[in-house]
């Protein structure tokens, strides 16, 4: 897949092109002011995916990013930031909520997804079993 980055494109925009190659990953993006240290907590999320990438950054660069199963999470997070001076994080959905790869961005973003489809998918089962032993009391 590839990604145009150019400053008139929505958070949201590449966060839906990329969620539709990797269902059970998302990209959320953090916004540093100059010299701030780089933590990637709730403080420096951006939550307003409306926003277009000309405001998020400060670099201006313009250009095509190309992304495959078998790039690194690291890898991808790190050309996000060294060629368009982006921000980014990879998550992965684990049941109900969504985890931070940072211990696993060494994985692939196809391991990545295939972990968090098997997650999703015990997590169906588990609901299915449980379930089936619900006896109501009369």
């Amino acid at each position: 897949m590839e990604i145009t980055i150019h400053d008139s494109y929505t958070l949201k925009e590449i966060q839906e092109e990329f969620a539709n190659h990797f269902p059970f990953l998302k990209l959320e993006f953090f916004e540093f002011g100059p010299g701030e240290k780089k933590i990637f907590s709730k403080e420096n999320l951006i939550t307003a995916t409306d926003k277009t990438i000309g405001e998020t950054r400060h670099v201006h660069t313009a250009g095509h990013l190309r992304i495959n199963g078998q790039q690194k999470v690291v890898t991808l997070e790190n050309h996000f930031r060294d060629s368009f001076g982006m921000y980014v994080q990879v998550f992965r959905k684990s049941g109900n909520t969504w985890l931070q790869t940072t211990n696993t961005d060494h994985w692939t973003l196809s391991e990545q997804n295939r972990k968090g489809k098997e997650i999703e998918t015990n997590v169906k089962e588990q609901v299915a079993v449980d379930f089936e032993q619900y006896y109501e009391q009369m």
